[in-house]
């Protein structure tokens, strides 16, 4: 009888290692989380999933199963930084709407994908950086009377849903009429046969956009910036040794010259020269 009482103690015992350890798995679930996050992910599978945009010319854009861009650059620095292989990288496509999502539910470890660091933003997600200041801008038509947000009243404006240029033009311009898609690459088409009046994203992007051969001479940007955009990159929310790594990795990007070669190599071809990372404004990485 006693070796029996002592035999169920003891699966008793084994039963609630195995839940307790089963709890500490499960306690942040996901890609890039656990112990260490990313940082843990890169050193333990040395590999990581980065969401990136997909029809964003000079910054992230898709051509068969390859990315390209200054985005795409920047990211395989991270992920050396990180100790991953470009080889190791998987490149997942990410629209403005589903960018917290795919960080909360651990679909992407990093996201890489003009991606503005707000407050509100920052109550689901963690960021580092920013590696980029862009400013919210107009994309019309070359022969367009539009010079400034101002000039919107009664004009319909495109955008990507879940964006900030979209909940801007929402809360500032309500009398503009807004149009959203899932990606601002299906706005062009509509801007370029007159069902749209402007597209409305960074300015930098919106250069991207206008320098394509099939839009040549026919958009221009409208240049009168209305916002501050700071790119960051998105990762778990209180992931701050990840944070805290990727902002160490940026610093030496700066200095290195790394930074500036990945934008000469895709974005600098338009001949916009490499700006400044100003690693003094990088974000103070803390758990909330």
């Amino acid at each position: 009888m006693r070796m029996k009482r002592m035999a169920a103690i003891a699966a008793a015992a084994g039963l609630a290692v195995t839940m307790a350890a089963c709890g500490g798995d499960s306690d942040e679930g996901g890609s890039g989380s656990g112990a260490g996050g990313i940082v843990g992910k890169a050193e333990s599978q040395k590999k990581l999933v980065i969401g990136v945009k997909a029809d964003q010319p000079g910054l992230g854009l898709q051509t068969g199963s390859q990315y390209e861009g200054f985005e795409i650059e920047l990211a395989k620095i991270i992920a050396k930084g990180l100790g991953v292989e470009e080889g190791n990288i998987e490149w997942k496509t990410t629209v403005s709407s589903n960018r917290e999502p795919f960080i909360e539910q651990g679909t992407v470890d990093l996201v890489v994908a003009t991606y503005t660091i707000n407050d509100e933003r920052k109550q689901k997600v963690g960021f580092a950086g920013p590696y980029y200041l862009a400013g919210q801008d107009l994309l019309v038509r070359a022969d367009s009377d539009i010079t400034g947000p101002e000039s919107l009243e009664g004009k319909t404006v495109c955008s990507a849903t879940g964006s900030t240029p979209a909940k801007r033009i929402t809360e500032e311009y309500p009398k503009a009429q807004l149009e959203q898609f899932d990606a601002y690459s299906k706005c062009l088409p509509l801007l370029e046969n007159g069902q749209v009046d402007a597209v409305t994203t960074d300015d930098i992007i919106l250069a991207g956009y206008a320098a394509q051969d099939q839009y040549a001479g026919k958009f221009k940007v409208v240049g009168k910036r209305f916002s501050d955009e700071p790119y960051g990159i998105g990762l778990k929310k209180n992931d701050t040794a990840g944070c805290e790594k990727v902002n160490e990795i940026l610093k030496a990007a700066a200095s290195d010259g790394s930074y500036k070669a990945a934008w000469d190599a895709t974005l600098g071809k338009s001949g916009t020269p490499a700006p400044e990372l100003d690693t003094t404004k990088l974000t103070h990485c803390s758990a909330a």
